[in-house]
């Protein structure tokens, strides 16, 4: 079983659905269910202004979104990185999907992991692959 080290900070201002407890429970089953060597990871949830400017600032985009993930690791190494997270746009989102709260939250953090672990969402193709594997953890950890 791989072990990591994960720091969980909410500065958003808004309640997170999930505890730390659960939120590291998580990181080590995806981290053990990838079979890959993880390290440090550290998730960040913050609020929309933030989200925004972390977006315009890393990616030159201008707008809102749920999770930015920046992954600190090169080939061999530890996998290593860190998941910004929009508490607010989280919610919103277990709204507009009608989904429970604490599974869009398990569901964005877990989105912020596989892609730690390498898995990309940028075509039709690896999105339906990752929305897989995120599907896949979710019935794992029992939330779907």
């Amino acid at each position: 079983m791989t072990t990591s080290e994960t720091d969980i900070f909410n500065t958003s201002g808004t309640a997170v659905p999930l505890s730390d407890a659960e939120i590291r429970h998580i990181v080590e089953s995806v981290f053990n269910n990838e079979d890959a060597d993880f390290g440090f990871t550290e998730v960040i949830f913050t609020d929309e202004p933030t989200i925004v400017e972390i977006n315009k600032e890393h990616l030159n985009r201008d707008y809102i979104t749920d999770i930015i993930t920046f992954s600190y690791h090169e080939n061999d190494e530890p996998v290593e990185g860190s998941l910004f997270c929009c508490a607010q746009r989280i919610l919103e989102q277990a709204s507009e999907f009608n989904s429970d709260p604490k599974v869009e939250c398990a569901r964005v953090v877990i989105h912020g992991l596989l892609h730690l672990c390498g898995y990309a969402d940028d075509t039709a193709e690896s999105k339906e692959r990752m929305t897989n594997r995120e599907n896949f953890h979710l019935t794992l950890l029992k939330y779907l």
